[in-house]
């Protein structure tokens, strides 16, 4: 009866788990849709980045990365930016996935004293892998898809750092206040 009880109860948590990534690749999606700040590079900026943090804060390495990628790779399929869909699957869930592993790093570090440094720092870090890791495909994609050289990509590229890091800085304003709030309903 009790392996009962417990395969039971771990179904029930990892089904939990599912319904909660579901809803926050939803919210990704929908953060990132709803509101759209366009930049000169044809692109824009959104608060889908703080569901980004977010999921990697409360799911996990695993659950965290998924959410964010499949969340922010569905609003690109549904927008229409079709030849980033890959590249943001890849890159969001990298975001969370670092969020995360700086989160749980400094909260070790720190003895879990403070929680507001920490979110910051982790969101930081996360962010800072979003600004890399489309600087890089921008590069790739004007190189090879536009067949520019390389450090004509390089030097077309260095128009979106910008934009990515403002809506960097959202991202991890937002994922730092509504953390708190959402860590004890999760």
């Amino acid at each position: 009866m009790d392996s009962q009880a417990t395969h039971y109860s771990a179904n029930r948590i990892h089904t939990r788990k599912v319904i909660i990534a579901a809803l926050m690749a939803a919210l990704t999606c929908v953060g990132t849709m709803i509101i759209k700040v366009p930049t000169p590079t044809m692109g824009y900026i959104h608060p889908g980045d703080g569901f980004v943090l977010l999921s990697g804060l409360l799911l996990g390495p695993l659950w965290g990365a998924l959410a964010a990628g499949i969340g922010s790779a569905l609003s690109d399929l549904i927008g229409g930016y079709f030849i980033y869909v890959p590249a943001t699957f890849v890159i969001k869930a990298l975001t969370a996935l670092v969020g995360y592993f700086v989160f749980k790093a400094i909260s070790r570090i720190l003895s879990n004293k403070t929680e507001l440094p920490t979110l910051i720092i982790s969101g930081i870090a996360g962010e800072a892998v979003m600004v890399l890791g489309y600087f890089l495909f921008e590069i790739f994609m004007l190189a090879i898809v536009n067949k520019t050289s390389i450090s004509a990509g390089v030097v077309a590229s260095f128009a979106g750092i910008v934009p990515n890091i403002i809506q960097g800085v959202f991202g991890v304003i937002i994922s730092t206040i509504v953390y708190p709030v959402l860590r004890r309903l999760v």
